[in-house]
């Protein structure tokens, strides 16, 4: 049997707005004095029984496996036996549990993305209580009903990357709203599109269509500062119409598209070769997560000019500035595991000095615990120096009500973001035709 876990949480952020479920942060979360770090007094020797992990991320069981994970928590609770059950894919692993669910055998310790939280909220228990989540940055944000249902093991953050020395050449600044973005980028494009026809200010690779993402997944969310967006949206018949947040990032993102900063042909080309290109500084500006850094580094001769900012949705100085956090696999322990209090343990263990510090510097993700920082790339650190003020907003992905409304419709936003960069496109018709789609999937549904 294979040992366990999955992916770490991280964000080194030196926020600690939501450090916590409503406790203090500070302290390992390792057992004190022999005690039950689960917190029911229990003595960590007396704590007995099997656990089931279940995970799917190839990555992560071959560190945990040469790391010994279960050996060294044994060394604490030698009387908790852990089997790592290893899925094929994502994909499979949630059509497991939602059969496992339905058949009342779900692992007792399992993974779930933001937007499974409230699809398996009644086969999760209440983790509030625990050290883990008092310390956890972001758990108590992605509560449902008031109740943590998982802990996020890292958090992902969306970076514009861009070159210093092509801005400083060009005279232009890092802008900090959406009416200074789309003036740099037309100055980029004017300077160096002089000099070479096929110069793209912002690289973006659209023929792939999901590069198109930072701007039409997470715009809503960040005009609006509401992660939960498509959630709500699934209960309006209209969530398209005009005045709406989705409709009003759509039109802004509509304008920049369509304003030739994108270059000649940004149908024509795929994620890699554009950025492949930015690297080469054949482009002045990329929007990528975080992993997007070791693939630019990848292809450029050097990065020392590199630095980022987030992506200025705003429209004037005067507004929050947002930017999107997402919090990732979640940690919970389910209603069907007959060891609750170990599998509570395992998961205060794991978030815990004993491993944690460990597991998460190995992992190229930030730290989600406030009490084990990690320090950001430097590269990647500039975007919160720009906005020390900066709001969070934890995305959460949307749910089985939003997914379900989404095939009926056939709603997919980065494809849509692609289809704005066709001629004769027409937006708000577009849109208008989403709003009569989705009002009558909700009422076919009988969604509410």
């Amino acid at each position: 049997m294979k040992k366990l876990l999955s992916a770490l949480l991280a964000s080194a952020m030196v926020l600690s707005l939501l450090a916590g479920c409503g406790g203090k942060t500070g302290g390992s979360g390792a057992p004190a004095n022999g005690s039950n770090p689960g917190g029911s007094g229990t003595a960590a020797g007396d704590l007995k029984g099997d656990l089931v992990f279940a995970i799917w991320d190839n990555n992560l069981l071959e560190y945990i496996e040469d790391n010994d994970m279960v050996g060294k928590f044994q060394e604490t609770y030698p009387n908790i036996d852990i089997e790592v059950e290893k899925i094929k894919d994502d994909s499979e692993y949630w059509n497991s549990m939602k059969m496992r669910a339905s058949a009342n055998q779900l692992p007792d310790v399992m993974f779930n993305k933001p937007f499974t939280l409230s699809r398996f909220q009644d086969y999760l228990l209440d983790l509030s209580g625990t050290e883990a989540c008092k310390n956890n940055t972001l758990a108590q944000g992605y509560a449902l009903n008031g109740k943590v249902l998982g802990i996020p093991m890292t958090a992902g953050y969306e970076y514009v990357y861009y070159w210093k020395d092509m801005f400083q050449e060009a005279g232009v600044q890092v802008p900090t709203t959406w009416e200074e973005l789309k003036d740099v980028s037309k100055k980029l494009q004017d300077y160096f599109g002089a000099k070479d026809p096929d110069f793209m200010a912002i690289a973006l690779g659209a023929k792939d269509e999901w590069p198109t993402y930072p701007y039409m997944e997470f715009m809503p969310a960040l005009v609006s500062g509401n992660g939960q967006n498509w959630n709500d949206m699934a209960k309006s018949d209209a969530p398209f119409a005009s005045g709406t947040d989705i409709n009003t990032a759509y039109h802004r993102v509509y304008d920049l598209f369509t304003s030739g900063v994108l270059g000649k042909d940004p149908l024509g080309m795929s994620k890699d070769q554009v950025t492949n290109l930015f690297a080469q500084k054949k482009a002045a500006i990329t929007a990528l997560g975080d992993w997007g850094l070791q693939d630019i580094s990848g292809a450029a001769d050097s990065t020392d000019q590199l630095g980022t900012f987030y992506l200025p949705v705003r429209e004037s100085a005067s507004e929050p500035f947002r930017y999107i956090v997402q919090g990732d696999s979640f940690m919970g322990v389910t209603t069907h595991s007959k060891n609750p209090e170990a599998a509570k343990a395992f998961v205060e263990w794991f978030y815990s000095e004993a491993w944690y510090p460990g597991y998460i510097n190995y992992v190229s993700s930030a730290s989600s615990m406030a009490n084990f920082p990690k320090d950001k790339d430097p590269i990647l650190a500039e975007a919160d120096a720009a906005q020390p003020d900066g709001e969070m907003v934890m995305y959460d992905g949307g749910g089985d009500d939003f997914t379900a409304l989404q095939n009926e419709t056939t709603f997919d936003y980065k494809k849509l973001g692609a289809q704005m960069l066709t001629n004769g496109f027409d937006l708000d018709a577009a849109l208008a035709d989403l709003d009569a789609k989705w009002g009558a999937a909700r009422a076919k549904l009988g969604i509410q």
